[in-house]
């Protein structure tokens, strides 16, 4: 079972990390279920003769990492996902290890929000991803 945190021990400065490597079959599941078809994707053909040369995982996929932190660790089940503003920076492949840190930046006491920052990098430390969130903690958690 998953801890849950309340909201009044949670404490600006408050960070949580996970890491995953996308694999290949990770961005075709995502692509199916998504709907997400784009080339960029799922065609080495084509994606060989774009940009970035290779197939990248959907934008989406990396930002789930997110969802991942903030409903497992930090805040924690319970949360509710209020908002979210991403920048992609980079492209993640197959095979990159992305590590995600979630920081609680401001606690809104008033409305019991947390908004809190992230970033996802890969194996070569660069920033693929960053942004923030803002999630409101349950009546049970108060």
């Amino acid at each position: 079972m998953l801890k849950e945190n309340k909201y009044v021990d949670l404490a600006v400065g408050q960070k949580a990390f996970i890491s995953r490597e996308i694999t290949e079959k990770d961005i075709m599941d995502f692509a199916k279920i998504s709907g997400d078809m784009n080339p960029l994707h799922v065609d080495k053909t084509y994606a060989k003769k774009a940009t970035f040369k290779n197939i990248i995982a959907h934008g989406i996929l990396t930002a789930a990492l997110i969802s991942a932190v903030l409903g497992t660790k930090l805040p924690g089940p319970g949360y509710i996902y209020l908002q979210q503003e991403i920048k992609f920076l980079k492209p993640v492949f197959p095979g990159d290890t992305i590590s995600v840190e979630v920081e609680i930046t401001k606690k809104i006491n008033e409305k019991k929000s947390l908004e809190l920052s992230f970033t996802c990098t890969n194996q070569r430390n660069q920033i693929v991803l960053g942004g923030s969130s803002i999630i409101k903690a349950p009546p049970s958690l108060y």
